[in-house]
């Protein structure tokens, strides 16, 4: 039996005790699929059995109520007293609050475990919910499908204007006027369709992936809108909140240092004057615009133009002028061209190319392969080097971590972090399709409220989706001690994500794990921030954090209190270690700023990691 639903199917002590022992899945509380099951097939194959048992009160509604399941891109829609939504890896439970007094009429649903009864919306009611105003629902409820909805109930009343009678009728009764109202004049008066005129501050775009167009981007002036193309792979980009940007595209904008360079008024301005960003997105006017792109395709690894941690390339990018000009005003130079990828993050980055003679020159013309991230200013002179400092206890604590290497700068300036990026392919063979998904975008929350989460929280996005849940959880654990060990008060939502990866052709992804470890920062060393506190809070304290409360956040995530006490015996002991051989390379040291940072880093680590020895 693929699906196991706690109570119906099994014991929750059976259920608990084969989940441990690697037999089942946990996707979220009550519900396992077997270990060697193809999960995304199971759980779509038994999307309405499953949203039953974790919704028993609630019933099928608007496009789900037609096809008694899923929509084709992995959405299940019902209705209930709330609104809430549940990912459990492709499939989607989106559920809205139910009208006062909803017509209802029994439906059977039958899967590979059988038939059952599920309640779901009337003929009359699903036709007045296609109508729903700035509903996510109602948007998914196709032109075909409204129109046979509109013939089923004709045939029953007889004519269309006894068919608006009916629908009025429970209109009235749940307070829905404006939708019996649209849907009277889709019935009887609809206008001629005519072209209105265009609005010139509208803006249509096609986003890619890979080169493969995803859907259509629109924006009327008023709100956005996300259409997906029904023929591509996995679902990637969500509009979960009608006349909203999507979360997955809103991630991809820039933020900060960035933003202010581009002068963008808006997050339209940003996607008409950018067209490359991160996780191998592209936004163009035509698909003819996606031919001039370069793709985003691995030239040479980092490691063969570094040693012990120096790099040895050819550095070919901004410099400070001759003029006056500042290094920041030459990297924004950059970013006047079109083709230049866009970042998220404040942190002042460069997008870069490491060709295959270990020239490392910016990504304007060229695959989008490195991250440059130059020194601050005003006392951050050093980030680049303790970021580079944390990398490595990263690497000793056994956390995947990105090719790293610091870069002598020209003109006098203090070393940058070159890294590369794990999100795109690794050479002209490699004909996978890589996704990165920030939490911001996994739990559906704006770029502002990156801060606003916890760690118990972000676990709770993580499971459903993870290919392999229970190994993610015990590293996202083990990323929540790393962050409180070396002091890095800047592990927020956009520096936690999902690396999603699809086979060629694939419609579902083949893995969708933790990312690695990527811009760790001991915050509590520079300027201002020697009071630093954690991001994400975790068992509901951002500071003076114990084992204990590890232990806690253990227990709430269901992380076997065994699997946590190692983990934190093992990276503290790691760690500890490996700060009392980890050394800045030489060049990088000439500086007084970055031999202070390094021995405060070191002081900070040794002290924490000794409370949890």
């Amino acid at each position: 039996m693929p699906v196991i639903l706690v109570g119906e199917t099994v014991d929750r002590r059976r259920a608990h005790a084969r989940a441990a022992a690697g037999d089942l899945i946990q996707l979220v509380r009550g519900v396992y699929v077997a270990a060697d099951a193809d999960v995304d097939a199971e759980v779509l194959a038994h999307a309405v059995r499953i949203a039953h048992y974790l919704y028993p009160n609630a019933y099928l509604s608007f496009a789900s109520a037609a096809l008694l399941g899923p929509t084709p891109d992995g959405r299940l829609f019902i209705s209930g007293r709330r609104n809430q939504r549940t990912r459990l890896r492709s499939l989607e439970i989106i559920q809205n609050e139910a009208p006062p007094h909803p017509s209802t009429a029994p439906a059977i649903v039958g899967d590979d475990q059988g038939e059952f009864r599920i309640e779901v919306s009337s003929p009359r009611q699903r036709f007045l919910e296609a109508f729903r105003l700035r509903s996510e629902h109602a948007s998914a409820i196709t032109g075909p499908l409204r129109a046979e909805m509109a013939a089923r109930l004709i045939d029953e009343y007889g004519s269309s204007r006894a068919t608006a009678d009916a629908l009025w009728m429970l209109a009235r009764e749940n307070g829905w006027y404006r939708e019996g109202e649209a849907a009277e004049r889709y019935l009887i008066a609809r206008p001629a369709a005519g072209k209105p005129p265009a609005n010139k501050a509208a803006l249509d775009r096609i986003v890619a992936w890979h080169d493969e167009p995803l859907g259509r981007l629109t924006h009327d002036g008023f709100e956005w809108r996300w259409k997906s193309h029904s023929h591509v792979g996995p679902p990637l980009v969500r509009q979960t909140t009608p006349g909203k940007l999507p979360a997955f595209v809103e991630s991809l904008l820039p933020e900060g240092w960035l933003a202010q360079v581009l002068h963008d008024r808006d997050d339209r301005d940003a996607l008409r004057r950018g067209k490359r960003f991160m996780s191998n997105i592209a936004v163009v006017e035509s698909p003819d615009g996606l031919d001039a792109l370069p793709p985003d395709v691995l030239q040479a690894p980092l490691e063969a133009f570094a040693e012990q941690g120096r790099f040895t390339g050819h550095y070919a990018g901004p410099s400070r002028g001759d003029l006056e000009r500042t290094f920041e005003e030459n990297l924004a130079q950059l970013f006047d061209r079109a083709n230049t990828p866009r970042l998220s993050g404040v942190q002042i980055k460069a997008p870069m190319c490491l060709t295959a003679d270990g020239a490392l020159l910016p990504a304007i013309e060229e695959p989008f392969t490195h991250i440059l991230k130059p020194a601050g200013t005003a006392g951050f002179e050093a980030l680049p080097v303790v970021e580079w400092f944390c990398l490595e206890l990263g690497r000793a604590a056994q956390f995947t971590v990105p090719d790293t290497a610091l870069v002598g700068m020209p003109g006098g300036m203090a070393p940058a972090l070159v890294v590369g990026r794990f999100d795109i392919r690794r050479g002209p063979q490699d004909r996978r399709r890589l996704a990165l998904e920030d939490f911001c975008s996994v739990l559906d929350l704006p770029t502002s409220a990156k801060y606003d989460g916890t760690i118990e929280r972000t676990a709770r996005g993580l499971r459903p989706l993870s290919t392999d849940p229970a190994e993610d959880l015990d590293v996202l654990f083990r990323r929540a001690l790393f962050a409180w060990l070396i002091a890095d008060g800047d592990m927020h939502l956009k520096n936690l994500a999902l690396l999603k990866i699809a086979a060629p052709g694939a419609r579902r992804f083949e893995s969708v794990r933790l990312a690695p470890l990527y811009d760790p920062v001991t915050t509590r060393v520079f300027p201002g921030l020697a009071g630093d506190r954690m991001a994400l809070k975790l068992n509901g304290k951002d500071d003076r954090l114990t084992p204990g409360d590890f232990l806690t956040l253990a227990r709430t995530i269901e992380l076997p209190l065994a699997r946590a006490e190692e983990a934190m015996a093992s990276v503290a002991a790691a760690m500890r270690k490996a700060v009392t051989v980890l050394s800045l390379p030489d060049f990088a040291c000439d500086r007084e700023n970055a031999r202070l940072a390094e021995e405060r880093v070191k002081a900070i680590v040794v002290r924490r990691c000794d409370a949890f020895a």
